[in-house]
Formats: C-alpha cells, sequence, structure tokens
C-alpha cells in the first residue's frame, strides 16, 4: 500500500454509493411511472458491487519491495517481519459498479379502469419499486457514504500527523 492508498480506497466506496444513491433516487421518482419509452412500466432498478483491485498498490505489500519498519516503543504495535506471510484476503481494496441491473420481479396489477394506461379488464401495470425497500436501501446508501467519509478524513488526520513528525 502506499501513501493514499487508503484515499483511494474511500474515494471508490463514495463514487459507488454516489451511482447507488442515483439509482435509489430513480426508482423513488419513477415509483409510479405507467409508460416508459420501452413500452409497460418503469422496472425497478439496482447496482451489482465488485471489488477493484486496482485501488490497491500490491507492489507495496506483496512485492520484493514492500513497504517496511520498526517500531520505536514497546508498546507500539508490532510490524510483521518481511518474511512473515500475508494474508491476501484481508489486503484492502477498492469497490466499483459492475453493473446496473433491472428487477424482473413482474409489475404490480391495480384496478383503476380511469386511468389511461388501464387494460380492457380495468387493471393498470404499475412499477415493481417498494417504497420502503428504496427508503431503506438510501439508509444503507448513505451510512456506508459516511463511513467512508469518516475513513476519509481518519487517513487524511493520519496523513497530517506524518507530516508534523
Amino acid at each position: 500500500m502506499d501513501l493514499f492508498s487508503g484515499l483511494s480506497i474511500s474515494a471508490s466506496a463514495l463514487r459507488a454509493q454516489r451511482v447507488r444513491q442515483n439509482v435509489i433516487s430513480s426508482n423513488l421518482a419513477n415509483a409510479e411511472t405507467t409508460r416508459t419509452k420501452e413500452g409497460g412500466p418503469y422496472k425497478r432498478q439496482f447496482v451489482i458491487l465488485r471489488e477493484n483491485k486496482t485501488e490497491t498498490d500490491q507492489r507495496f505489500v506483496f512485492g520484493s519491495d514492500k513497504m517496511q519498519g520498526f517500531t520505536t516503543h514497546d508498546n507500539h504495535i508490532p510490524i510483521p517481519a518481511p518474511g512473515m506471510p500475508i494474508d491476501k484476503d484481508h489486503v484492502g481494496s477498492g469497490v466499483e459498479v459492475a453493473s446496473i441491473e433491472q428487477d424482473q420481479t413482474p409489475a404490480k396489477l391495480v384496478y383503476d379502469p380511469s386511468h389511461p394506461d388501464a387494460n380492457a379488464q380495468g387493471y393498470v401495470a404499475m412499477p415493481n419499486v417498494n417504497v420502503v425497500q428504496e427508503m431503506t436501501d438510501m439508509i444503507t446508501a448513505t451510512r456506508s457514504y459516511e463511513a467512508s467519509v469518516t475513513a476519509m478524513n481518519s487517513t487524511k488526520s493520519m496523513l497530517m500527523k506524518a507530516l508534523e513528525i
């Protein structure tokens, strides 16, 4: 990891959560849209996230010139010796948006014969958007965004303290 890996990882999380928030907002805005360009009601969308290994600098963790250090006080956390194995599953990496998918659950049929999009029986195909689920997803996306901001600020504080040494 280099000096700015923590900032890069946090920034990737902020980008991913921003896209997630935009998709959730679009779902909420179209919760009553019964007519789209593709025909039929709006279909709920959701974001698929995946690990982004490019947000880490693997060379500094696994390479021959990986970062090393030593402790200056007995109470400090010991730094692993150069030959000590590192668990590759626990090395941090960033996140990215893999895709934005459409929810394939069927549209809800609501009886409203006065609606312009009602079928011959008087039912209107409504979007498959559950407003309560979307609000819950928005809260989790907001909390994830806030956690990433906190991690970014912590990294920034550590860098500022390192400059004071």
